[in-house]
């Protein structure tokens, strides 16, 4: 039996943590579009700047929403559960990913349908 409170708090603090990530990384991601460089060359590295702060807000963005999902979960009474067919999702891959909603087996195949759309001649 998997303890809900020791993954409740584990995903509420996560949820603290990202949503304060995102934030901060919004703002330096507007800091950096504020401060205007004066030459090509600048220009060039202030927008690599401007993208990453902005890319690591949007992956922040994402995990936090798959945190706010699994504590739905949580109230819910589905947390651990297989969203395809209901089964188990493995004790090991929920502590290493609490915020899954899949075990491993329907993971794997969500992935490779993936992978089978993306395949170009």
């Amino acid at each position: 039996m998997i303890n809900i409170q020791r993954y409740k708090r584990r995903l509420l603090d996560l949820e603290k943590k990202l949503d304060e990530r995102t934030s901060r990384d919004l703002e330096a991601g507007r800091g950096e579009l504020l401060d205007t460089p004066h030459d090509a060359g600048d220009a060039s590295v202030a927008d690599v700047a401007v993208d990453a702060e902005f890319t690591e807000a949007e992956l922040n963005s994402t995990i936090l929403q798959q945190v706010q999902d699994a504590l739905r979960r949580i109230d819910a009474g589905s947390f651990g559960k297989c969203l395809v067919d209901g089964g188990p999702i493995e004790p090991k891959r929920l502590n290493a990913v609490p915020w899954t909603p899949y075990c491993l087996k329907h993971q794997t195949l969500l992935e490779a349908a993936g992978r089978e759309r993306n395949w170009t001649l």
